[in-house]
C-alpha cells in the first residue's frame, strides 16, 4: 500500500497528529503534497520531523521511494510518482494556483500504483486534490476525505466529495485509526 496525503490551509495540525500517531515500524511509504509558501524552503521538514517517528524527507528527482518513510513534496516543485518507485520533480506551470499540485501527485500515484493507493485529502482553500482523488478511486484505490465539519477550510474536501464517491469521510482521529489498522 502507498499512502498519498494532500492538504492546504488548515491541514498542518491534522498532518502532525497523523504523523505523531504512526509507529516507527509503519510499513508503508507516505507521500505528502501540501501547499506551502514557495519562497520558504527550510523549516517544514524539521517541523514535521519533531512530531513524526518516521523519517520525513524531501525527495530528489529520480530518487527511489521506500517503505517506512514520509516524503514531502519540495516547495515550488510538482511531485510525481513514477514507475520503478521513483520520483519526478518538475517546475511546470502551477495547477489550481499551486505548485506542488495535489492533483498531479494523486493522478501520478493512481496511474503508476493503480489499486495499491490510499488517497487522503485534508483541509484546504481551493479545489486542488478533488480530481486527483477521483483518479485514485477510478484506478481502484481507496479514498478518504477529512470531514468538512472538522476542517478549518472545507473548500477542498467539499469539492472532492462532489466529484467522486469517497470511501470514507472521517475526522483526524478516525483517519489515524484507519491507518493503524491497514494490512498488506
Amino acid at each position: 500500500m502507498h499512502i498519498v496525503i494532500g492538504g492546504s490551509a488548515g491541514s498542518f495540525q491534522s498532518i502532525t497528529q497523523i504523523l505523531a500517531a504512526l509507529p516507527k515500524t509503519f510499513p508503508y511509504p507516505i507521500f505528502l503534497c501540501l501547499h506551502r509558501l514557495k519562497h520558504v524552503r527550510n523549516g517544514f521538514v524539521e517541523a514535521l520531523s519533531i512530531k513524526s517517528k518516521l523519517p520525513v524527507l524531501e525527495p530528489k528527482d529520480k530518487q527511489e521511494f521506500l517503505p517506512g518513510n514520509v516524503y514531502l513534496a519540495p516547495a515550488n516543485y510538482h511531485m510525481y510518482l513514477e514507475f520503478g518507485n521513483t520520483f519526478a520533480l518538475t517546475t511546470e506551470e502551477v495547477v489550481n494556483h499551486s505548485r506542488p499540485s495535489i492533483d498531479l501527485t494523486f493522478m501520478s500515484a493512481a496511474y503508476t500504483l493503480k489499486n495499491n493507493v490510499l488517497g487522503i485529502l485534508l483541509s484546504g482553500a481551493n479545489k486542488d486534490g478533488a480530481l486527483g482523488l477521483k483518479a485514485i478511486k477510478d484506478a481502484g484505490g481507496k479514498v478518504i476525505v477529512q470531514s468538512p465539519e472538522e476542517c478549518q477550510v472545507k473548500t477542498m474536501t467539499t469539492a472532492a466529495i462532489k466529484v467522486t464517491s469517497v470511501d470514507h469521510i472521517l475526522y483526524t482521529q478516525q483517519i489515524i485509526d484507519y491507518l493503524l489498522r491497514l494490512k498488506e
